[in-house]
């Protein structure tokens, strides 16, 4: 955190709750070290949980009570941002609907928290590149699960323009038999935002999802 010039090229920085606590030998808390470099700090919210689920092989983030009273305390801490993700697996009967459907309600409530409490939400519903599923399926999938998380923004009345959107590339399964080029990854993402997100949404901010540095900065170049 005390590097120099890292402003320059960090712009946020993920704190869990234990970290956001912390401070230097000297007493400076780490929020101050990032707020003088430059850097918006956020809280990592949210707990990946294995159950309940409506079937076996998915995820329910769980953890929202509470969050109201936590968000408020970091952002009177200095922080200005937090994340919340929630993953989406992908199978012969994956995902189901209530599955998606409890993950992007609970994406929805904790995105109108944090702007209760004056954080900017950044909102990660992340299909999983387990298994051997084709682009086009990841697709297909991808399409719905953003879809599904608009509905529930809206329905949250959450501000569009005052959130980050953190979504999966689309990609076939680390197992698929037929690998996708590089164009055509970028090609069906990009396709894929302009059918579901807003045009209100101000900013995308990709995760790698299991991808090397290399292949992730690649898909992104275009």
């Amino acid at each position: 955190m005390t590097t120099p010039g890292l402003g320059e090229c960090i712009s946020g920085v993920i704190l869990y709750d234990e970290t956001i606590r912390q401070q230097k030998i000297d007493g400076t808390p780490f929020l101050k070290i990032l707020s003088d470099a430059g850097n918006h700090s956020r809280h990592q919210g949210g707990y990946r949980s294995d159950g309940p689920a409506a079937h076996p092989g998915e995820k329910i983030t769980e953890g929202l009570d509470g969050c109201a009273h936590v968000f408020r305390e970091y952002f009177q801490m200095g922080a200005r941002f937090a994340k919340w993700r929630a993953v989406i697996a992908i199978g012969d009967d994956l995902p189901s609907r209530s599955g998606l459907e409890a993950n992007a309600h609970a994406l929805a409530r904790y995105a109108a928290l944090c702007q209760e409490a004056g954080l900017v939400p950044i909102v990660e519903p992340e299909v999983l590149m387990d298994g051997d599923h084709t682009l086009e399926r990841c697709r297909k999938v991808t399409e719905e699960v953003l879809r599904n998380v608009f509905i529930q923004l809206n329905c949250q009345r959450v501000l569009l323009e005052g959130m980050i959107l953190k979504p999966n590339m689309v990609l076939p399964g680390l197992t698929c038999p037929t690998p996708a080029t590089v164009d055509e990854v970028a090609n069906t993402t990009v396709k894929s935002l302009w059918r579901t997100v807003p045009a209100a949404v101000p900013g995308i901010a990709f995760l790698s999802g299991g991808q090397s540095s290399e292949l992730a900065s690649a898909h992104l170049m275009l």
